[in-house]
């Protein structure tokens, strides 16, 4: 297995390599792939939900970074099985915290959460194919959008405030990242490798929207 860095990744995703892919086809395992991710978390939260929710948190969250971890270098191979690995080891760990996570949401904010998500996500992947380069543009941007508004919420926490603001705000800005990963996946070679990586991204920026979604529905529904 070659396990690259980031920069390296990055230059090799968009090194002008043999297409294997037709365009409809590369979209296509896209998509499916981002669906898969969202079935194995649908599954672990509807048939194993009850035993994974009693997990000890501080086991879970050792559990959780090593996975992810592991997950973020397994995707950073060359071949499309340790990259599907390397997925899988992002989507179970989030799965367990969905299933710790969700019971203490009723479905009337659980379902709109999800019909919203899915609009968003129709809304921005047809707004990044018709306006690419809009999108592209805003990759440094959104970067330093997300650190200031992590440190932001934290600040603001450290102070007693917890108010929605945040909860719409990264829901803007994760809506907008959307948008940019749609546009990036289309300007690399159309590969099974590049798929699966470019699922990976939008799969995560799709879950920071529907949790930061399901939180505002959820103080609405309380």
């Amino acid at each position: 297995m070659n396990i690259m860095s980031n920069a390296e990744r990055r230059k090799y995703r968009m090194e002008p390599v043999p297409e294997t892919l037709s365009p409809a086809t590369y979209n296509l395992a896209l998509g499916g792939f981002v669906f898969y991710g969202f079935l194995i978390n649908a599954f672990m939260v509807y048939a194993l939900g009850d035993k994974l929710r009693n997990i000890n948190s501080i086991v879970f969250l050792i559990l959780y970074f090593v996975c992810c971890i592991a997950g973020s270098l397994f995707a950073r191979s060359r071949n499309p099985i340790m990259s599907f690995l390397g997925y899988n080891l992002i989507v179970v760990p989030i799965g367990v915290l969905l299933c710790m996570f969700l019971p203490g949401y009723s479905m009337s904010a659980i379902l709109p959460a999800i019909v919203t998500t899915g609009g968003i996500a129709v809304v921005m992947t047809l707004l990044s194919t018709l306006f690419p380069n809009v999108f592209l543009k805003m990759g440094r941007g959104l970067f330093i959008s997300l650190i200031i508004g992590i440190l932001a919420q934290f600040i603001a926490y450290l102070f007693g405030y917890a108010g929605g603001l945040f909860n719409w705000g990264f829901v803007i800005l994760f809506s907008l990242y959307l948008g940019f990963d749609w546009a990036r996946a289309q300007k690399y070679p159309k590969t099974l490798d590049n798929a699966i990586d470019s699922a990976i991204d939008i799969y995560l920026d799709l879950i920071n929207i529907f949790i930061r979604l399901l939180q505002i529905f959820g103080k609405r529904d309380s």
